[in-house]
């Protein structure tokens, strides 16, 4: 940080002491609600902004990062642990699997028998899973899918990735692999595999085309032909031993993993096509995470719902889900049939086949929107809203990358308010089926944290650490020491660092935030002309953002003020945050990738 000396260095014309301090509180407390909106973001972006792009995580063994976007496998790791946990009383959906699940039980019971010291390492094998059984059976299986994709091929079985590059939940039973190692060669269990080999590779064959088929409508809907991977991966593994009632979706950083369970051939494509609208929706509305805080009041009216932390913490999330939903109510199989009027109808036939055309219309629709109704009874409100959006997208040309500006920015929020605060939810909502590796928070991504949280000295301690180090991109890290000095009211400070990060940087967004910020400084010292020169240039970064280009002209037609500051009441209200100020252009600027809670 830079020496307290250099506050003498900037003259306050027309500010007492006393209103220069509160006016500075002010620009840090909005500081700090910017600041606490960016958990919009979460660690499921993988559009990291403020100009810097943390380290990717590691990517499951099985994805071929020179291999296609899309792909369709099966995982002889993934079999061996699902064979250990079948032969440790892992029974769940065992009923309706696939024949083939009952046959691999029986193969290894059959290997037990005529060895004792396998039976010795099944035993412990067995003991392991009991010690590390969670309550609850989804959360449980989903450790041991975790570590069988992110571990090499049998015999070796050993991770990918070590420490924090391990999925957190994979971490957890790490300590399986010796054991299943153990146990493997001991019942000769790659010899089991290749036996029935032929069959997963059958399983695969037969799911092809369905799964082509789920793709290719989805993307006809979307009008996006070419897809929207943008080098992220999509795969889906399948594992006839595991409980085909329970479709497991992970997201580790980019990659999108699906885990089903066959049976003759058929999955819950349902819960596929899910993930995939999340594949394929993701990165547009993560891209425009700054301009959606203007959703953030709807987090309140969730409060109370039956929704997973996630959903009523982070509003990125919240529209993506309903976005989602409010697609596959458009896209359903309603059960209801269509009558089609016949083309060589009779005149006097004509009104009769006309109305029961529209009746059966009316009935599909009846469906779909009682979807939608419970889809918002269950907490995600926007549904409706996004239904009648996608009625609209679907008569016009534009694709949805085209439409989705649209769709987001042309909602009338207060309008939306007012028709979801009616809602009465559920007791109980129906998770998602998709799930995020968490990913820790380190350097510069933590010193994002801790601003958010308000912990000015941990993060600029850790951004101070990064420019000292060299160990980070220089650019964010003074950005973040920019932000730290206002809100402790150092003003020199923040204003040197805010140049650092125009000199240094070449991220377009963390620049024009750098040059709105200079310029509201200016503006609160009385120095218009200093201001207008920092919104112009903000204006003339061009980095394609609307929270960006509405903060810089709304500064170029008037200074920047708060209208507290007109009054002469106590300091403490002097330092409120302007109530008039866009929720679409939070001081904050550019949103760090702050961690998400899975």
């Amino acid at each position: 940080m830079q020496s307290q000396a250099k506050q003498s260095a900037i003259p306050r014309r027309h500010l007492s002491p006393r209103r220069s301090a509160a006016r500075f509180a002010a620009l840090a407390m909005l500081i700090l609600l910017g600041a606490l909106a960016a958990r919009a973001q979460g660690s499921s972006d993988s559009q990291t902004s403020a100009g810097a792009t943390p380290a990717a995580p590691k990517s499951p063994v099985l994805l071929d990062t020179a291999g296609p976007d899309i792909s369709l496998q099966n995982s002889e790791a993934l079999f061996d642990i699902a064979a250990a946990l079948n032969s440790c009383s892992y029974d769940q959906g065992l009923a309706s699997s696939d024949p083939l699940r009952q046959q691999v039980r029986e193969e290894i019971n059959q290997a037990l028998q005529t060895s004792p010291e396998a039976r010795d390492v099944h035993d412990q094998v067995c003991t392991f899973i009991d010690q590390h059984r969670l309550a609850d059976s989804g959360i449980d299986l989903a450790q041991y899918i975790s570590l069988a994709l992110y571990i090499t091929p049998p015999p070796d079985l050993a991770p990918n990735a070590e420490g924090e590059d391990l999925p957190p939940d994979a971490s957890q039973v790490e300590n399986f692999l010796p054991l299943l190692r153990r146990f493997g060669q001991l019942i000769d269990l790659h010899l089991i595999w290749v036996r029935v080999r032929p069959q997963y590779d059958k399983q695969l064959a037969q799911l092809h085309d369905s799964l082509s088929k789920m793709i290719v409508d989805t993307s006809i809907y979307l009008k996006t032909p070419g897809g929207l991977s943008g080098g992220r991966r999509f795969l889906v593994v399948i594992e006839p031993l595991l409980d085909p009632g329970q479709t497991n979706a992970r997201v580790y950083g980019a990659d999108y993993v699906v885990v089903a369970s066959p049976v003759n051939g058929a999955i819950h494509m349902r819960e596929v096509r899910h993930a995939y609208l999340h594949y394929q929706i993701e990165p547009l509305l993560y891209a425009r995470a700054s301009t959606l805080d203007r959703l953030l009041p709807f987090l309140k009216t969730v409060r109370d719902a039956p929704l997973d932390y996630t959903y009523r913490s982070d509003v990125v999330a919240l529209v993506i889900e309903c976005m989602i939903r409010a697609v596959e109510a458009r896209t359903m199989d309603t059960g209801v049939a269509i009558y089609k009027i016949p083309a060589d109808v009779r005149r006097s036939d004509l009104e009769a086949a006309t109305h029961q055309h529209n009746a059966s219309v009316e009935a599909a629709e009846a469906v779909r929107r009682h979807a939608v109704q419970q889809a918002m009874a269950q907490g995600y409100v926007l549904t409706g809203y996004y239904y009648n959006a996608f009625a609209s997208f679907e008569r016009a040309p534009q694709s949805f990358k085209e439409s989705i500006g649209e769709m987001v920015y042309g909602m009338d929020v207060s309008a939306e308010l007012s028709r979801v605060k009616g809602i009465t939810f559920d007791q109980q909502s129906s998770s998602d089926v998709v799930h995020r590796a968490p990913r820790e928070l380190r350097g510069l991504d933590l010193a994002e944290m801790k601003l958010m949280k308000g912990d000015t000295d941990g993060a600029g301690a850790l951004a101070q650490q990064s420019v000292a180090d060299k160990s980070g991109d220089a650019a964010r890290a003074n950005f973040i020491l920019a932000r730290v000095a206002i809100m402790q009211r150092d003003v020199p400070v923040a204003q040197h660092d805010f140049g650092e990060t125009i000199r240094l940087s070449k991220d377009p967004r963390m620049l024009a935030w750098s040059h709105i910020y200079l310029g509201r400084i200016y503006d609160i010292q009385d120095q218009r002309d200093q201001a207008v020169t920092e919104y112009r240039a903000a204006l003339t970064v061009r980095d394609g953002q609307p929270d960006t280009r509405l903060a810089a002209e709304k500064g170029l037609k008037q200074p920047y003020a708060l209208p507290q500051q007109e009054h002469t009441e106590p300091a403490a209200d002097d330092a409120a945050p302007d109530a008039q100020a866009p929720a679409a252009q939070p001081l904050a600027g550019p949103h760090p990738p702050a961690g998400k809670p899975q």
